[in-house]
C-alpha cells in the first residue's frame, strides 16, 4: 500500500503532498480560483505522471535492446472535456524526442508498448476515457 501524506502549506490552495520515501510535491489551483503559483495543478501533475511512467518503460525497453540513448525529452499535450462538474483528460498527446543512436522502429515499438501495455498511468487515464497519441522524434 502507498502512503501520500497532503498538508496545507501556503495561502488558501497551496499544498505539499509528500510521498514514503519523503520526496515532496508542491499543488496550488489556478490564481483565478484562489491560488498562488505556488505549485503545479493536480490534474497537470497526472500529464506529469504519465510523461514519467512511460519515459521509464521506454529506457528501460530500449536499453534492454542495446539501444544507445542520449537524451529524452517528452512534450504532453492534454485537452479536458467537461463533464457534469468534472473536467477529465480528453485527448492527450506526447512526443517523444529520443537522442542517440536509437533504430527508429524499436523506439516506436518501445513507445507503443509503453502506452498500450506497460505503463499504469496512461491504463488509467484510457480508463477515464482519454485517447493518448504518440510520436517518436529521433536525433543524434
Amino acid at each position: 500500500m502507498a502512503t501520500i501524506e497532503l498538508n496545507l502549506v501556503n495561502g488558501q490552495y497551496g499544498f505539499e503532498a509528500k510521498d514514503q520515501s519523503g520526496h515532496i510535491t508542491k499543488m496550488d489551483t489556478k490564481p483565478e480560483m484562489g491560488g498562488q503559483n505556488f505549485g503545479t495543478r493536480p490534474m497537470e501533475l497526472l500529464l506529469e505522471a504519465l510523461a514519467g511512467c512511460s519515459s521509464v518503460d521506454v529506457v528501460s525497453i530500449l536499453s534492454k535492446q542495446k539501444q544507445e540513448i542520449k537524451g529524452l525529452k517528452v512534450v504532453v499535450n492534454g485537452e479536458r472535456k467537461a463533464q457534469d462538474d468534472l473536467s477529465l483528460w480528453k485527448d492527450i498527446e506526447m512526443v517523444f524526442q529520443i537522442k542517440g543512436d536509437i533504430d527508429p522502429a524499436k523506439a516506436e515499438k518501445a513507445v507503443s508498448l509503453s502506452i498500450n501495455k506497460y505503463c499504469s498511468v496512461a491504463a488509467t487515464l484510457v480508463a477515464a476515457g482519454a485517447e493518448i497519441k504518440t510520436k517518436v522524434e529521433i536525433s543524434q
